[in-house]
């Protein structure tokens, strides 16, 4: 019994006072813990605040777990690469797990707990404190309960909706435990959204280091179409309630399963149209950081576009609706300066991510009339570029350092050939800028205090202008507005149609996987859209969400893909030659050039190297696998898993060590 209340539900909340009073000791007039009792507690505008920060887990989130930052999130995804690999691209590697995994609600708890205990006390008026900061600590916890659901629901689809804490009783946790359609989850989550926004206000003690009313639309927004374009796509799949194969329809509690619009067709429309509207609210509402056009090579040169990602105090940019600071006095630091400036973290941007962006006149790389430098060395391919390109990716003779240095420091070659702790390589060549402070203190390790953006207005520009087409096949006045907007910002050409006109999907195709959806290539307006998407999202981590949700990946399992660098086996090749004139490189620390005169990460070696073939798939990795452990602890006997309430995901088996059944 303890096991499936540890496992199934509470998951280690058991110890949730004490680990509050701790963690946040400073907002609290407290007695001694032994002497605190949970009716004692949440009854006070304080208790409230403390208890919803400790439970901002996308702040943690907003770091690796290697400390490297933000700005990694993108690895294993075709914009950027590492010298490693993830074993979702390896159809056989990937297995059920014999225990945890993603299956667990230690984090949703706590979170029912507050609302059930909070909104009753709320409702008749027992809570202390100031009226306005009572109801945003409220939303807070709503809004935090919604993006631990949305976690769920990207990683794992169908899964239950539990509102309230639970009797530590096996029945009533096992009636829990049964998995509601993904809709009805994503509506559950748009519903707990709808209240965070009532309750939230846009000024809240703390500043936009807390959640606001704004960022709580642009999460709507991001949900709903997250799930509008899911189920578009993955229609007539097991991957969607009611697909053909869809395991919950094996339930007797899922059998017959209705959609609230009455169709799926009604679903996507119904979610789209969410997505829409509350991304209007923040887009009309929050203007665009300035982009001058300038990188930095003196200490008079500013660019607030590049330096929302790179100081230490983000609060002044409108832009920006929520934030997390850092601070060395409380022991809250982090190394991504110090991998961005000395060393790479050994991860970059790849070939087919740096020839996706436009030139300024809004024309693709292979376009006629285009102006292209070409790829010769990393100098040239910035140039007359997308400003999102030369703004957020290194090349030589550029600042690195400007203050708090005795001499101004410089960008020398990208090392793409000493890889001997796992962090001292640039990967692909082309190395990522982003979030660099020109600051040199700030690029010590473990001393970085720049500030990480978690929420930011421009995602709501481009939630509108994709949702609106997927909608309704056209573009209205407010995404031609906006998409304008964001070209404007970006330096390019602003006309959209002179870049529509000029798509080749074919050689488009061979850059992106969001070219494809469902294996076929899309319409070049579409397509212009993901396009957009992609290049403002550079280095952000939005990048693997929007795959899986386009079903971009399918086209993988016949014709796996290869992931190239930069144009090493060319002019560049000579930067990496000793004194003596001998080369740096070998067989053992980069790809051959009788392979690619393009730099291949997952070639340079055989052994053990299960993508040297490039990166494959299978349509089960769309949804993770739930670990046999939680059905066994929900089974009547303990071990007959078929008596478990829960089903596993599409492709995957209900064995341990066992890869999908799918192809």
């Amino acid at each position: 019994m303890k096991k499936l209340v540890n496992n199934l539900l509470k998951g280690g909340c058991f110890c949730l006072f004490f680990t509050l009073f701790i963690s946040c000791n400073e907002y609290l007039e407290k007695p001694p813990l032994s002497e605190i009792a949970p009716e004692n507690y949440l009854n006070d505008e304080s208790h409230l605040s403390a208890y919803a920060i400790a439970r901002y887990n996308f702040r943690t989130q907003a770091l690796q777990a290697d400390n490297t930052g933000p700005y990694t999130d993108d690895t294993n995804t075709d914009n950027q690469a590492s010298r490693s690999y993830n074993n979702r691209f390896v159809p056989g590697q990937w297995r059920v797990g014999a225990s945890g995994g993603d299956w667990g609600f230690g984090n949703i708890y706590p979170l029912n707990y507050f609302i059930q205990t909070v909104m009753p006390r709320y409702g008749q008026g027992k809570i202390t404190g100031s009226a306005t900061n009572i109801k945003h600590n409220i939303g807070e916890v709503y809004f935090l309960r919604a993006f631990e659901y949305f976690e769920k629901l990207k990683i794992l689809g169908d899964f239950p909706i539990i509102r309230t804490t639970l009797p530590d009783e096996k029945m009533a946790l096992v009636e829990a435990s049964k998995r509601m359609p993904r809709t009805e989850v994503a509506r559950f989550i748009l519903s707990d959204l709808d209240s965070a926004i009532l309750f939230l206000n846009n000024s809240p003690v703390g500043g936009k280091n807390r959640i606001t009313q704004a960022a709580a639309y642009l999460f709507k927004s991001r949900v709903a179409l997250f799930e509008g374009t899911w189920l578009k796509y993955h229609k007539g799949t097991a991957l969607v309630p009611n697909g053909p194969g869809w395991p919950g329809a094996e339930k007797d509690y899922n059998k017959g399963y209705q959609f609230k619009s009455g169709s799926i067709d009604g679903e996507i429309d119904f979610f789209l149209s969410q997505s829409m509207a509350a991304a209007k609210v923040v887009a009309d509402a929050y203007p665009l950081a300035v982009n001058t056009k300038v990188i930095r090579a003196t200490l008079s040169d500013n660019n607030p576009y590049f330096d929302m990602f790179a100081l230490t105090d983000l609060s002044t940019y409108g832009e920006i609706l929520l934030w997390r600071s850092y601070s060395t006095a409380l022991g809250l630091a982090h190394s991504a300066n110090h991998y961005l400036q000395f060393n790479g973290g050994s991860n970059g941007y790849t070939r087919g991510y740096v020839d996706n962006f436009l030139m300024l006149n809004g024309l693709p790389i292979y376009a006629a009339g285009s102006g292209y430098a070409g790829d010769d060395s990393v100098q040239l391919v910035k140039k007359n570029r997308d400003w999102r390109l030369q703004l957020f990716m290194k090349a030589p003779g550029e600042v690195k350092a400007l203050t708090n240095v005795a001499t101004t420091q410089y960008e020398g070659y990208p090392n793409v050939w000493t890889a001997s702790d796992g962090k001292n390589n640039y990967a692909t060549g082309y190395p990522i800028k982003k979030g660099l402070s020109y600051d040199y203190t700030q690029q010590q390790l473990s001393q970085t205090v720049v500030g990480s953006v978690v929420f930011r207005a421009a995602e709501a520009y481009l939630n509108y202008l994709e949702a609106n087409y997927e909608k309704d096949g056209a573009l209205d006045g407010l995404s031609v507005s906006y998409w304008r907007k964001l070209r404007d910002r970006a330096g390019v050409n602003a006309d959209y149609n002179i870049t529509i006109a000029a798509t080749q999907m074919s050689e488009e195709a061979k850059n992106d996987w969001g070219a494809y959806s469902k294996g076929v290539l899309i319409n070049p307006t579409l397509y212009n859209i993901r396009r957009e998407r992609r290049g403002e999202f550079i280095a952000d981590g939005m990048r693997w969400n929007d795959l899986i949700r386009w079903r971009a990946l399918d086209q993988l399992a016949t014709n796996p893909y290869q992931i190239e660098g930069f144009k090493l086996w060319g002019p560049m090749e000579k930067w990496y030659n000793k004194p003596t004139g001998e080369s740096n490189l070998t067989a053992t620390n980069v790809s051959s050039k009788t392979l690619s005169v393009y730099l291949r990460v997952n070639q340079i070696n055989t052994t053990g190297n299960l993508v040297y073939g490039g990166y494959k798939w299978t349509e089960a990795h769309y949804l993770s696998p739930i670990a046999i452990q939680h059905f066994l602890l929900s089974t009547t006997d303990g071990a007959t898993i078929s008596t478990s309430p829960i089903y596993q995901n599409p492709g995957w088996p209900t064995v341990a060590d066992q890869a999908p059944t799918s192809k």
